[in-house]
């Protein structure tokens, strides 16, 4: 999910107005090259085929077949790792340092997760360029990383193995939904509107963890949180404020860059915030101020190999030799809500995975006129099982659910159409594997203005919610809210579906006692569905078992 506006859909079979090819994420013109332009009278100029190895990359591509050029497919692919490449340093950031005071929390390091990052998107890209041949990247998703830390570890209290366990669960059901074709059912059984409003709360939920991790917000005994101080007449120190500029003008400068359609706006403010921290933190440690001297002094350039060698020990593997190993939860819950915990947040992990992916390979494609003519998407199964392995994977290697990013959006919008575009991407992730200490030296300050950013367009989904309908806006609201304010994602999809249930239930026993049913249930109303019944009873089994 990710740094680029995503269309909301009710099924990834509808069909919509097509946007113009030519206009990139923002909106604004954008030149591409064509394969063969007409002549000046009208007529076609007769295509030359690729010859040799280039001519057998064209046959399994299909890059003449998508009017598309090798130049172009190479651009989109630097295009879209561009603007995705923050994965790696936000995720390493988000597991090793959760609460960005320097706690290891799970017992991973930096360099651990940032290989396990890596490797699992040049797998999941890899997959959607051979199988899928779609120009589309995977890497952790934003929103599914945090529940993986703040819900799953941190909430529930499960181990960082046993966490991996549960994306393991996630990724096989996935594959299982997707070969069998039940992920229709799975899909079509969320309420449109819980399925509208999960992006919203994912978004701030992101957003309110990268204002804490910045500091901008900050704990207070009587009001839960407030905002950190500025006052250099009070507590403030120089140490203590620039960071908090820093990632002001780091929010600012990736609005600005964003608006003005500069590819990778993400990661170049990332990149400049992390430099202005620096320089900041070296004017402060050379007139001695006591916060900057012990960044300074606590500095150190690792060797990348180390990198590889902590993900050998802490990560790889993990979930098979501890990841079935519940003693420490078992030590204070019961089998019984171990299982409840299992159930429902494998449920969670499944259902923002395949809602995530499905909204972002349709909108995507719908962005680069790559539709079918029925509207559907091309290779959807493909696509969805690229996503599901892909995951499974992520859990081996040892993070958290991978899925497919909006970011190909971006490359999309500078050229790219086919498979190809996917391996320049993997490429490029695995040249980055080796730049560890480089991404290390990127400080909170700079990596919680993506966060930040990534959840303000995620808000892009509520203009879909009828918010003048209460029997929508509760339900919304609900999933939305309870996702930052209990710093649980499950629990705002839990209370969505359950209040859209309740509400329903009884509109419509009232409806039918009042014998106005003919006149209250109109042919485009969601009907109670069986299987949201279930996962509704899951949910409050959940509640009164598990919290």
């Amino acid at each position: 999910m990710e740094a680029e506006d995503k269309q909301t859909v009710e099924t990834p079979e509808q069909s919509v107005q097509q946007p113009d090819v030519n206009a990139d994420a923002t909106g604004q013109a954008v030149e591409t090259e064509t394969v063969a332009p007409p002549q000046a009278d009208g007529t076609a100029v007769e295509e030359k085929p690729y010859k040799g190895f280039a001519g057998k990359l064209d046959k399994f591509f299909g890059i003449r077949k998508a009017k598309t050029t090798f130049r172009a497919e190479i651009v989109g692919g630097l295009v879209t790792f561009m603007a995705m490449v923050y994965i790696l340093m936000v995720n390493a950031g988000m597991f090793a340092d959760p609460f960005g005071t320097g706690a290891n929390v799970l017992g991973v390091s930096y360099g651990a997760i940032y290989i396990a990052t890596a490797l699992s998107a040049i797998v999941g890209t890899m997959l959607m360029s051979l199988l899928a041949r779609l120009p589309m990247a995977q890497a952790s998703g934003m929103g599914l990383n945090a529940f993986f830390v703040f819900t799953i570890c941190v909430g529930f209290g499960l181990s960082y193995a046993n966490a991996l366990v549960l994306v393991l669960i996630d990724g096989v059901v996935f594959i299982l939904l997707t070969v069998t074709g039940l992920r229709k059912v799975l899909f079509n059984a969320i309420p449109k509107v819980v399925r509208v409003a999960i992006p919203a709360g994912i978004g701030l939920f992101i957003a309110f963890i990268g204002l804490q991790n910045a500091g901008l917000v900050v704990a207070d005994g009587a009001t839960l949180v407030k905002l950190a101080s500025f006052n250099f007449l009070a507590d403030a120190t120089y140490g203590s404020v620039m960071p908090l500029i820093v990632v002001v003008l780091g929010l600012i400068a990736v609005a600005v860059l964003s608006k003005k359609g500069v590819k990778g706006a993400v990661l170049w403010a990332i990149l400049g915030s992390a430099a202005l921290y620096w320089i900041f933190m070296a004017i402060g440690y050379g007139y001695g101020d006591d916060a900057c001297k012990k960044v300074i002094d606590s500095f150190t350039f690792s060797n990348p190999i180390d990198a590889f060698k902590d993900w050998g020990t802490q990560s790889v593997g993990k979930v098979f030799t501890d990841g079935f190993n519940f003693d420490q939860y078992l030590a204070t819950h019961s089998g019984g809500s171990l299982a409840l915990v299992i159930i429902t947040s494998s449920l969670a992990f499944c259902m923002v995975d395949m809602f995530d992916t499905m909204g972002t390979l349709y909108g995507a494609c719908a962005r680069g006129n790559m539709l079918e003519k029925d509207g559907s998407i091309p290779n959807m199964n493909k696509a969805m099982l690229c996503d599901a392995i892909a995951t499974t994977t992520g859990a081996i290697c040892g993070t958290s659910t991978v899925t497919t990013f909006v970011e190909s959006s971006s490359g999309i919008a500078a050229g790219a159409r086919t498979g190809f575009a996917s391996l320049i991407t993997a490429a490029c992730f695995a040249v980055a594997m080796f730049l560890s200490p480089i991404a290390e030296m990127i400080p909170s300050a700079a990596t919680s203005v993506a966060l930040i950013y990534v959840g303000v367009l995620m808000m892009n989904c509520v203009r879909e919610i009828e918010w003048t309908d209460v029997a929508e806006a509760v339900p919304a609201f609900l999933t939305i809210a309870m996702m930052p304010f209990t710093y649980n994602i499950s629990y705002g999809i839990a209370f969505g579906i359950i209040s859209w249930l309740l509400i329903k239930l009884f509109v419509e026993l009232i409806n039918l006692c009042s014998k106005k049913k003919a006149e209250t249930i109109p042919e485009k109303t969601e009907k109670i569905n069986v299987v949201t019944v279930v996962i509704a009873v899951l949910f409050i089994l959940m509640f009164f078992l598990t919290h």
